[in-house]
């Protein structure tokens, strides 16, 4: 296998077929192909008029993906508005795309996911008191990218039952 070093630079030519073929297989953004064509060392020049014939040609469209992004963070990874919006911004995708795919999300549909996660979780956390369980669970829901306040009462109806209060003052 060929190190980084030793491939040669694709042409514009090149990288067009072979941005043709990944996007035929699966939904690319604008931001991904700009990035493999960097690492195809595509002349600064090409770059450009691959992506416009690539949109052109339909193989990207990224209000698409960003609308199949948040579909499949959401329902199979059950990743929160938060954690969806920054990857998507990491992906370079223009503000408005995104507030128009995350429009999309069901808020009772996510809720349901953050609890189910929540339960998970719950079932193999070692928590040795009431306090700490809380505190595991919150952290836990925050790095799905859920809202403060959405996951607070997840966590609260969770462990509704638990024979020690905890404020959620304490946790600050």
């Amino acid at each position: 296998m060929k190190t980084p070093r030793e491939r040669k630079a694709k042409s514009a030519d090149e990288a067009l077929a072979a941005l043709m073929r990944l996007c035929a297989r699966a939904e690319r953004s604008s931001g991904d192909a700009l990035r493999l064509m960097r690492t195809w060392d595509v002349p600064e020049t090409d770059r450009a008029e691959v992506l416009r014939k690539l949109t052109a040609g339909r193989f990207i469209d990224d209000a698409r993906y960003a609308e199949a992004f948040v579909r499949e963070k959401s329902r199979l990874g059950g990743w929160g508005a938060y954690k969806i919006r920054t990857a998507l911004q990491r992906k370079g995708l223009d503000q408005q795309l995104i507030d128009t795919a995350l429009a999309a999300l069901d808020p009772a549909a996510a809720a349901e996911r953050l609890r189910e996660r929540l339960q998970r979780r719950n079932r193999t956390l070692r928590a040795v008191t009431s306090r700490d369980r809380k505190e595991k669970l919150l952290r836990y829901g925050l790095s799905l990218g859920y809202a403060f306040g959405s996951v607070r009462d997840a966590v609260e109806e969770l462990t509704a039952g638990d024979e020690e209060e905890t404020e959620w003052s304490d946790f600050f």
